[in-house]
């Protein structure tokens, strides 16, 4: 069976459960949990004989001190040969009972509910994933499964799945940008779905030749991440397992704290992330100098340059420190960041001054599933204490003039950013040529240097130099479908900062 057959058969069961009340994104929430009980069921048996470990249910006695009910193990050959009352009763039990498990396990099952109350449908899922021999498929074929999954649930709007799924084209450019090399270590501090984790995992795989010691740190030491939504941890836990990432036996890889709350210690190769949209904290940052504004919750970061209750600006200097001297980052901000006065303009300053700001990738709308999304991906290198700014020149490269997309009807694909990835010249960024010139006013690469962002009002890095032809050309003007979209989009951003503003109104 294909990969994308069995998805088909997955997805097309989900629809009939949601006869019964069964969303989406509760769908797959079960499916984690019975895939990955099966799975350990097959390490178990030959020829893996993997011995894993499953705790037992509690013994019942009645009054007299008999055995009512005998104790039974929490796995998957006992949940398989249950039916019926039966069934719905010990599956239940076993999710309550392995949400108390340490790693790995534990945060799989963490907060698990059952949430298919008919025995008979509960049933259908169980049969259908016991058909298939996981483990003796690659895991290539069980991520692109799982992947899909994903992205369907994704797809379904109204769940809010979307606002932790990064769209997959994006993600592997950048990768393809940053080339991270082996035995590096990789974190994201919001990782969602483990998205970048698990392109940087295939560049990695495909780009060199692995010794085993080498496999090994891929595998186990590698990836760092962090993500307090209980329900999309579990679904990073176990993509990035059907990738071959951990181990069921071993301590998460994938912290459940806030990332913004401290900072650990620890300084990684690389960070690649797409923290969550939203400009108003739940908690405001305070730094030694800074004066916290009156919340309920606050915490102390005096590694931070601004106090601010931006979450993308805590999430940047949050990046920042979590990066080894010569380590890499490649961020997706919303853009807010590039022009906003106060603490943006400071921590702009500060970035440019103490890292390598030398990339700026100016995204379209509708490649997001939160509409009327206007973002970024600024690309930098941590470096050591200087007098002098390590930034020189920043170039950018605006896809967004003049580019429209959809989510269903064009989404954005690879091959749409390949000019960008030949033109950022991932072997040596130093040796780079620019593809606008004052006389063709088309080309969308462009380098401005330290020197002229300094002096533009507040340090803004909100530039454009393209014309948009939809406001000359009528003959150029994009497909009605498309317009439309753009329509929508630009209504529902401005509601979301309408919101904003009003929330925080009412906090102040």
């Amino acid at each position: 069976m294909t990969d994308s057959t069995i998805i088909s058969k997955i997805w097309n069961l989900a629809n009939v459960l949601r006869d019964d009340g069964v969303g989406y994104g509760d769908y797959l929430e079960q499916i984690t949990y019975l895939l990955f009980l099966k799975m350990a069921d097959e390490l178990n048996k030959p020829p893996h004989n993997k011995g894993l470990k499953f705790p037992k249910t509690p013994i019942l006695k009645d009054k007299e001190g008999f055995i009512v009910k005998p104790s039974e193990t929490c796995d998957w050959e006992t949940l398989s040969n249950k039916r019926g009352a039966e069934l719905e009763a010990f599956y239940s039990q076993l999710l309550r009972i392995l949400s108390n498990e340490k790693g790995m396990l534990g945060q799989i099952f963490t907060k698990s509910q059952n949430k298919i109350q008919d025995p008979a449908k509960l049933l259908k899922v169980i049969d259908m994933i016991n058909r298939e021999d996981w483990n003796m498929m690659g895991s290539d074929i069980k991520g692109k499964i799982y992947e899909g999954l994903l992205q369907k649930n994704a797809e379904d709007t109204k769940s809010g799945a979307g606002q932790y799924f990064t769209p997959r084209a994006l993600i592997q450019t950048i990768v393809a940008c940053v080339q991270p090399k082996p035995k590096k270590t990789i974190a994201d501090p919001a990782c969602g779905t483990g998205g970048f984790f698990l392109a940087a995992y295939d560049w990695i795989v495909e780009n060199n030749q692995l010794d085993r010691e080498e496999k090994v740190f891929l595998k186990n030491k590698t990836f760092h991440g962090n993500e307090i939504v209980a329900n999309t941890r579990r679904m990073c836990l176990m993509n990035m397992y059907l990738h071959n990432i951990g181990e069921i036996d071993s301590e998460s890889l994938i912290n459940p704290n806030d990332a913004l709350i401290a900072d650990d210690g620890k300084r990684f190769d690389y960070v690649l992330a797409n923290p969550p949209f939203g400009k108003k904290s739940s908690m405001t940052i305070t730094n030694e100098d800074g004066e916290a504004e009156k919340e309920d919750l606050s915490y102390n970061r005096q590694d931070f340059w601004e106090t601010t209750s931006n979450k993308q600006l805590n999430f940047l200097q949050h990046i920042k420190t979590q990066l080894k001297i010569d380590g890499e980052a490649a961020v997706v901000l919303p853009d807010n960041i590039l022009f906003e006065g106060g603490a943006g303009e400071e921590v702009r300053k500060q970035l440019m001054k103490t890292a390598d700001l030398h990339t700026i990738l100016r995204l379209p709308t509708g490649i997001f599933y939160r509409p009327g999304v206007k973002a970024n991906v600024l690309f930098f290198k941590n470096k050591p204490a200087s007098k002098e700014a390590w930034t020189k020149d920043i170039w950018f490269y605006d896809y967004r003039t003049n580019v429209h997309h959809t989510l269903k009807k064009k989404p954005m694909m690879l091959t749409d950013l390949e000019e960008f990835v030949k033109l950022y010249n991932p072997s040596n960024i130093n040796k780079r040529e620019e593809t606008w010139s004052e006389e063709n006013e088309e080309g969308r690469w462009r380098k401005y240097t330290y020197d002229e962002i300094i002096a533009r009002d507040k340090t803004s890095l909100d530039i454009f130099w393209l014309k948009d032809k939809s406001l000359t050309d009528l003959d150029n003007l994009p497909d009605p479908d498309i317009l439309a979209n753009e329509i929508i989009e630009n209504i529902e951003s401005g509601l979301n900062s309408f919101k904003e503003i009003t929330e925080n109104l009412n906090t102040n």
